[in-house]
């Protein structure tokens, strides 16, 4: 269940009033199963797939992909597993885990494990929302934001494109604010 976490230190598990609070950034968030396929479900609990693994769980949801493509124009897709046994993952996550925007929009559907974005609204204000397994999120291009993982330091994700450029952080240098909610990352 995603959790929106305000500056103040409110926070918000429905997705209406998550979806009220993120309204001003257009971000689109959405629950979507992955079904109850065995081999599907089996292949999420690992940290570490090939890339036939991957493939296997991209076709498993790939009618959301189809949506996307008739709605959105995306073209292409792919699954990216982050475990705490990846080499230089730190050094991965921290490209991210900086304010920075994209010229494209960012589009996930996180599969298995969990994520934070932080969003600066347009009034200055800090959000942070954990997007949890089944739940997609698109973040507009241009949107000021951030990335880390949550301490279990698992994730995988579909990552939905449009094309191939526009996705190199352009980095802001906004100051991230969490109040009490500073999570070392």
């Amino acid at each position: 269940m995603a959790i929106l976490r305000l500056e103040n230190g409110t926070a918000y598990t429905d997705f209406n009033d998550i979806s009220r609070e993120l309204s001003s950034l257009k971000v689109d968030l959405n629950s979507w199963s992955v079904g109850n396929d065995a081999e599907v479900r089996q292949l999420l609990a690992k940290d570490v797939l090939s890339n036939e693994e991957k493939e296997t769980i991209l076709q498993a949801v790939d009618r959301y992909f189809e949506e996307l493509k008739a709605k959105g124009g995306y073209q292409t897709r792919d699954l990216i597993a982050i475990h705490p046994d990846i080499p230089n993952l730190d050094a991965m996550l921290s490209k991210f885990d900086k304010c920075h925007t994209h010229a494209d929009d960012e589009v996930r559907y996180i599969v298995a494990g969990d994520g934070i974005f932080g969003f600066v609204r347009p009034d200055g204000s800090q959000v942070e929302l954990t997007v949890e397994a089944e739940e997609y999120i698109n973040v507009p291009a241009n949107t000021e934001h951030w990335f880390y993982l949550t301490p279990k330091r698992r994730v995988k994700a579909v990552r939905y494109f449009t094309s191939t450029e526009g996705w190199t952080p352009q980095y802001t240098d906004t100051e991230i604010r969490l109040g009490g909610l500073a999570i070392n990352h």
